[in-house]
C-alpha cells in the first residue's frame, strides 16, 4: 500500500513549516543547505521512519550545488528535501561565510553508520538500493557484522539502464513488502535525487541519497585520508584516483563554484549599502 505524501519540513518557498523543529539553513547559489549534524540527522531519520513517512534527504556537495545551478527543476528537487546536509567541506565553509558559525560536515559514509547504529538499537529495518551487486553483497555483510541487531530487509542493485514502468512498479512493491523504513539510495547525483523525489508517496520509507558511500564503506573505492577530507582536499584525491570519470566534476564545477559563490558573498556585503 502506497504511503500518502506528507508536508515537508520546508514549504514550496523554502521556508520552515509552522511547528517543525528549526534548522539553521542558508542558500548557497540558490540551493538550500542545512547546518545539521550526524546525531541530529540520524535522530530525524529515525523519527520519520517511526511514523512511516515518505521523505527524502539529500547529502550535498559542490557537484550537487552546481547541478542545481544548471538545472532549475533539479534545484527545486533538492530544496524540497526534508534535509540537505553539507557533505563537502566547501559547503561547510560556505555556511560559515553566510553566518552559520557552528556548521559542521555530515559526511555520507559516516552518516550511513550513524543511522544504522540507531536503526539497529530501535529495531527499524533498512534497505539498500544501488551499487554493483558485488558491492551490495559486501555491504550487507559489513553492516551486519558491525551492527548485529540491524535488520537489512531489502538490498538490490539496479540495471545500468532506465527501468520500464512495469519494472519500476515491481521494484516499489518489493521495497514496500520488505518492510524497510529507511532506504539508502546509491545511484549517484543527480540520478538518485531525481529517483527519490519521483518515489515520494509511493515508498513509505525515509530515503537518503548517499552516492558513493556504499562503495567507500566496503572499500570498493578508496577514501581520501582524514586530513585531506577535513582540509577540503578530498576532491584532489578523488580526481587522482578516478581522473577519467571525475575530471569534469572537479576541474570545471569547482572553479565555477568558487567564482559564483564569491559573487554571492560580494552581493551580500554590498546589499546593506545599496
Amino acid at each position: 500500500m502506497s504511503a500518502a505524501p506528507k508536508e515537508s519540513r520546508f514549504g514550496p518557498d523554502g521556508q520552515l513549516q509552522p511547528g517543525r523543529e528549526p534548522v539553521s539553513s542558508r542558500y548557497v547559489l540558490g540551493t538550500r543547505v542545512d547546518a545539521t549534524s550526524y546525531s541530529a540527522t540520524a535522530r530525524e531519520v529515525l523519527s520519520l521512519a517511526g511514523r512511516h513517512e515518505s521523505r527524502y534527504i539529500c547529502v550535498a556537495n559542490v557537484h550537487m550545488v552546481m547541478e542545481a545551478v544548471d538545472s532549475r527543476d533539479f534545484r527545486e528537487i533538492v530544496n524540497k528535501a526534508e534535509l540537505v546536509t553539507p557533505d563537502g567541506m566547501p559547503l561547510v565553509w560556505a555556511l560559515r561565510c553566510l553566518g552559520v558559525g557552528h556548521a559542521t560536515r555530515v559526511y555520507g559514509p559516516e552518516l550511513v553508520l550513524a543511522v544504522c547504529d540507531l536503526a539497529a538499537a530501535d529495531g527499524v529495518p533498512i534497505g539498500l538500493y544501488g551499487g554493483h551487486p558485488q558491492v551490495l553483497e559486501r555491504l550487507v555483510t559489513t553492516l551486519s557484522h558491525r551492527f548485529p541487531g540491524l535488520t537489512i530487509a531489502f538490498a538490490e542493485s539496479p540495471p545500468f539502464r532506465p527501468l520500464t514502468a512495469q519494472e519500476d512498479g515491481d521494484l516499489v512493491e518489493r521495497i514496500q513488502s520488505s518492510g524497510a523504513r529507511i532506504l539508502f539510495v546509491g545511484l549517484g547525483c543527480p540520478k538518485q535525487e531525481r529517483w527519490m523525489a519521483a518515489h515520494v508517496g509511493s515508498i513509505s520509507a525515509v530515503m537518503l541519497g548517499v552516492g558513493a558511500a556504499l562503495d567507500f564503506l566496503t572499500g570498493s573505492k578508496p577514501q581520501a585520508p582524514r586530513w585531506m577530507r577535513e582540509s577540503g582536499l578530498e576532491w584532489l584525491f578523488r580526481l587522482l584516483t578516478e581522473p577519467r570519470r571525475l575530471w569534469r566534476r572537479y576541474l570545471i564545477h569547482n572553479p565555477r563554484f568558487m567564482v559564483l559563490f564569491a559573487w554571492q558573498l560580494l552581493k551580500r556585503v554590498a546589499a546593506p549599502s545599496s
